[in-house]
C-alpha cells in the first residue's frame, strides 16, 4: 500500500480532507490542588513506604547529618556536589567521598560504595517521587549505580504532583539535559513476572526530609 494511500486512509478516518489544516492543540490544563505541607509530607512518606522505601522525618540539618552517619557506619558512601548536603555537613561524615568532577573517576566511585548520598531539587507528594535534575551539583550517577540511594530533602521542595511540577518548572530542558523521576528503589518484573529488586538502579531508598 503507497504512502498516499495509507494518509488517506487516516484522514478518512477522521473525518479531515487533504487541504484542511491541523486543529491547534488543546490549552494545556494543569490542576494544582491545595494541600497542606504536613499532608504532602505524610502522603510523600506512606507512597514511599509503600514501595518499599524507607523514610526518616527529621527536624533539623544537624538531625539529618546524625542519621546520615548512623547509616554510613562501618560503609563507603559516594555524596553529589549538592550545596543542601554541603550545609548539612555530609561531605565532612566518615567514608563520604564528595568533590568529584572528572566523570571517569565519579563513574568508578559510584559503581564501588555501598550508599550514594544526594538531595533532590523537587519530591512528588502523591507517588513518593524524587525529581533529580542533572547537573554538576547532582551528577545521575550517584543516584543511580549504588546499589543504595540515601537522599535528603529540605521539606519545602515537596510539591503535590507533576502538575505543580510543571508550573514551577515549565521547561525542565532549558535547566537540565536530563530529568530523572526516582519512585522507590529500582525494580523489574520482565523475567517470569518474578520482582526483582536494584537490576537497573538502586535495590535501597532512603529519604530524609528535613523540617
Amino acid at each position: 500500500m503507497s504512502r498516499d494511500n495509507i494518509l488517506h486512509k487516516v484522514r478518512t478516518a477522521l473525518g479531515r480532507s487533504p487541504s484542511q489544516a491541523v486543529a491547534p492543540p488543546p490549552p494545556v490544563r494543569l490542576r494544582v490542588p491545595e494541600v497542606s505541607m504536613e499532608d504532602r509530607i505524610a502522603s510523600m512518606m506512606s507512597h514511599l513506604n509503600e514501595l518499599n522505601g524507607k523514610t526518616m522525618r527529621v527536624p533539623t540539618m544537624d538531625a539529618a547529618r546524625e542519621f546520615a552517619a548512623g547509616i554510613l557506619a562501618g560503609k563507603t558512601a559516594l555524596a553529589s556536589n549538592s550545596p543542601y548536603l554541603a550545609e548539612c555537613g555530609i561531605s565532612t561524615l566518615p567514608g563520604v567521598a564528595t568533590g568529584i568532577t572528572d566523570l571517569g573517576e565519579l563513574r568508578q566511585a559510584a559503581a564501588t560504595v555501598d550508599i550514594g548520598i544526594t538531595s533532590a531539587d523537587y519530591a512528588l507528594s502523591d507517588t513518593g517521587t524524587l525529581v533529580m535534575l542533572s547537573s554538576p551539583a547532582e551528577a545521575r550517577l550517584i543516584s543511580l549505580l549504588p546499589f543504595h540511594h540515601l537522599a535528603i530533602v529540605p521539606r519545602e521542595r515537596i510539591l503535590t504532583s507533576l502538575d505543580e511540577l510543571f508550573t514551577v518548572l515549565p521547561h525542565p530542558a532549558e535547566q537540565s539535559s536530563s530529568m530523572v523521576l526516582i519512585t522507590g528503589p529500582s525494580r523489574t518484573a520482565d523475567i517470569e513476572l518474578v520482582l526483582v529488586r536494584g537490576v537497573h538502579g538502586p535495590g535501597f531508598i532512603t529519604v530524609v526530609i528535613v523540617g
